[in-house]
């Protein structure tokens, strides 16, 4: 008997009893749907989970600060660990690194006209800036050449506001109120430049704020809290604006010679966490939005375990189901048995019909349940999608995600649990005496 017969026979028997048969691959249907809905809950979770993280900031990065920790010198001695030029060297030369620059931020007061804003300037290497893979918006990148050019991150162009304004304030919605890139710009450290109610955060001293020409070059284009609400300067620039400011205020003293951070990009996302532990390793501290989605990962992978299991009960009742129809449908069909064996049909023959019979009632139940969880997903994301995006913090979101891996995996369960139910009973039609087989009927 070849498979084609195999086949058409095993289905004409389970037509033969369709309430039992449909009830059997009912109950696959509905563990099908348990599993995949499930399991496809927790994959849209860890998605979110993915997303939230990567609206943080570039996940390619790694954060540097100087945590004090020691480190072991040429001399064999313990000494603390330096975040300067000399460690910005060593950590170049990891297996991995792509770019790194050093970190000097100055909060400054930039004017356009009328209008001002209170702008977080960063200050980085600019040969090395256009390697941590942010995009442009529209202008260009910083240059080495580069003193007072601006770039500005994403959202800050809309921070600058009318001082005089009876609406004052500024808005993150609509277009900018001025160009940045156009117009030219004064940079200052003077935190009541252009305000029309003025504070004293002097003391009452009067200080002489140097008030810096400076030009806007570009606008980033990627929105996240790492880049989205700063704007980029030469480092060289910013430390020299920060030096005059504190000569300004009275309080300067000897130049630097260390930073309290830096930024390191990782091309290959794999190397970031070995990056990082050799950063620790130097002494200093390190952060990378990795670390939180590796935690957020296995939260989410025991999710996943816990929602699959649950649906694995209800796929674990339908198994039931179906080893409970196809020991029922040999009871009934002794004699056919009986008689195939008796006219010459091969043992094996008659166990792979019944598990032909009991792996088709998975696939079909398994077929029929992956449309439906897929219609259920649908569901789920057009009408909870919205409402957990906002509960997240973000837009709209998938809620429920049914990969192809998943579609395939829970259809070949779903088939290998009717194999495995319908085993022992088709083994057990396969040890049927003929003629007590006969004789019973």
């Amino acid at each position: 008997m070849n498979f084609a017969d195999l086949m058409t026979m095993g289905i004409k028997n389970l037509l033969r009893r369709k309430t039992r048969s449909i009830l059997a691959i009912m109950g696959v249907i509905i563990g099908t749907c348990a599993i995949t809905v499930m399991v496809s809950l927790g994959i849209g979770l860890s998605s979110s989970f993915e997303e939230q993280i990567k609206s943080f900031g570039n996940l390619h990065t790694i954060d540097i600060y100087s945590g004090g920790g020691m480190v072991m010198d040429s001399s064999g001695q313990q000494k603390q660990a330096k975040l300067d030029d000399k460690a910005i060297a060593d950590i170049a030369k990891l297996d991995g690194v792509t770019a790194i620059t050093p970190i000097e931020t100055a909060y400054m007061k930039i004017g356009i006209g009328k209008y001002v804003a209170g702008v977080s300037i960063t200050g980085v290497d600019p040969e090395v800036f256009e390697k941590f893979g942010y995009e442009l918006r529209e202008g260009r990148n910083l240059a080495g050449n580069d003193k007072y050019a601006i770039l500005f991150g994403r959202n800050v162009p809309m921070w600058f506001y009318n001082p005089y304004s009876s609406t004052g304030g500024y808005s993150e919605s609509g277009e900018p109120p001025v160009d940045v890139i156009s117009n030219r710009l004064k940079l200052t450290a003077d935190q009541n430049y252009g305000e029309r109610y003025k504070s004293d955060n002097s003391g009452g001293e009067k200080v002489d704020y140097i008030i810096y020409d400076a030009q806007g070059i570009g606008i980033l284009e990627n929105e996240n809290d790492d880049t989205s609400y700063t704007a980029y300067m030469n480092i060289e620039t910013v430390k020299k604006i920060n030096e005059e400011t504190a000569k300004a205020q009275g309080n300067y003293q000897s130049k630097k010679k260390e930073y309290t951070n830096a930024k390191v990009y990782v091309e290959d996302i794999d190397m970031v966490k070995s990056i990082s532990t050799s950063i620790k390793d130097m002494g200093l501290q390190s952060f990378s939005l990795n670390d939180m989605l590796d935690e957020m990962k296995k939260t989410s992978g025991m999710i996943q375990a816990v929602l699959g299991g649950i649906g694995a009960v209800s796929m674990l009742v339908a198994a039931l189901g179906i080893s409970n129809t196809m020991i029922m449908s040999i009871y009934e069909r002794t004699k056919e048995i009986g008689i195939m064996k008796v006219i010459g049909a091969n043992i094996r023959d008659i166990k792979y019909l019944f598990l032909f019979e009991a792996a088709f009632i998975g696939f079909l139940g398994g077929i029929i349940g992956l449309i439906l969880s897929y219609g259920l997903s649908y569901i789920l994301n057009t009408f909870l999608g919205a409402a957990f995006g906002a509960s997240m913090g973000m837009g709209g979101s998938s809620i429920s995600i049914i990969p192809v891996w998943l579609a395939l995996s829970t259809l070949a369960f779903s088939t290998g649990i009717g194999v495995l139910a319908g085993y022992l009973p088709a083994k057990r039609a396969m040890n049927l005496s003929a003629l007590e087989s006969l004789r019973n009927e």
